[in-house]
């Protein structure tokens, strides 16, 4: 079983990861080509859907115990992500051309295809050292930049056309408020949220960096 269980983490992440790195090469691609921003949706949106969609899985790894991460922290993420690009860059045409979209796509796509690679080679057990260090320090920069100039930037912008359109209505799952008020306070709680978020992946740098230098004074 825990020989199976590797080669299904090693599948799934070797499978983000050339997913990621395909959006990431579309994405730039259609910057180079147009000198532009405002094809980073049309070049790659419906591929990052999928790729993030599919992250759900990653609830479940964790909710079962086949990896240590628990479900909290992956169902935040997972959600907000999702939501955001789901419900709010899916859903509104209006905003897919905006610079918040290229940004949040490149800062995603760097993330994920430094990640899912160091979580690839450490199911096989021949993780390079430098890997799992740039794995555990790149997200210092690139989180803060998807999360402010990317998603809370773009989630602002959007807010006119959600009034405008009436989007989802005036309840939200049965609750007596609307779509519009709904992103209001998630725009006030998102920084909340995130650092939360972003203080745990501190937590887990200190620990796993220290046990790679423990690791390596054994040898």
């Amino acid at each position: 079983m825990p020989q199976l269980s590797n080669l299904y983490l090693f599948l799934y992440n070797s499978l983000q990861s050339i997913g990621w790195a395909l959006a990431l090469f579309r994405v730039l691609s259609s910057f180079v080509l147009t000198k532009s921003t405002h094809e980073a949706y049309a070049s790659a949106g419906e591929l990052i859907c999928y790729l993030q969609t599919a992250e759900f899985l990653e609830v479940i790894h964790g909710a079962i115990g086949l990896v240590p991460s628990g479900a909290l922290l992956p169902l935040m993420q997972w959600s907000g992500r999702t939501h955001f690009l789901l419900a709010i860059v899916r859903g509104i045409t209006e905003v897919q051309e905006l610079p918040s979209v290229f940004i949040t796509f490149v800062a995603w796509s760097l993330s994920e295809i430094i990640r899912y690679p160091q979580y690839a080679l450490s199911c096989l057990g021949h993780c390079p050292s430098w890997i799992t260090y740039l794995r555990y320090t790149a997200f210092i920069f690139l989180y803060p930049i998807g999360m402010a100039p990317g998603e809370m930037w773009l989630m602002y912008q959007a807010l006119p056309y959600i009034k405008e359109k009436h989007l989802y209505g005036d309840s939200l799952l049965g609750l007596p408020i609307s779509y519009y008020n709904f992103v209001q306070v998630l725009l006030l709680c998102y920084p909340f949220l995130w650092l939360k978020l972003y203080l745990h992946l501190f937590k887990q740098r200190k620990w796993k960096l220290s046990k790679q230098h423990e690791k390596k004074k054994k040898m």
